[in-house]
């Protein structure tokens, strides 16, 4: 996914993890919850490369502008929703604090300026490795 991601990775440390885990599919509400109160006070844009679901389109109009708080967004991509090719970033005053994106249905890559933020997710997702 041919994303600019110099501007996000500015201070940014990352991890990555399959989003397969046995038949488990990690979603994007699923990784919005591990935030934790991290991910409240955000701000959300998505962009898809590949709309799989009605819900993707209401999303990208949704985060096209100012973007959207975390519950709104928590609560469009629940229940299960799987992502094909995906970016969600997450701002705080102008300045990306994560960015979530999800690679081939396969892989979640992570990236936060908050080393806490990776530690919780590498706790819940232990195969996870360094970007």
């Amino acid at each position: 996914m041919p994303r600019d991601t110099a501007e996000a990775g500015a201070g940014m440390k990352g991890i990555t993890f399959p989003a397969w885990h046995g038949k488990h599919y990690v979603t994007l509400a699923e990784l919005l919850v591990r935030l934790g109160s991290f991910g409240l006070d955000l701000t959300w844009r998505v962009e898809f490369d590949e709309i799989v679901d009605p819900r993707c389109v209401e999303i990208e109009r949704r985060s096209a502008d100012a973007g959207m708080d975390t519950l709104t967004l928590l609560s469009l991509t629940t229940p299960f929703l799987q992502l094909v090719d995906a970016e969600a970033r997450g701002t705080a005053d102008d300045r990306v604090m994560v960015v979530l994106t999800e690679v081939d249905s396969s892989l979640w890559d992570v990236r936060a300026v908050d080393e806490r933020v990776l530690s919780e997710l590498r706790r819940h997702y232990p195969e996870a490795m360094d970007l």
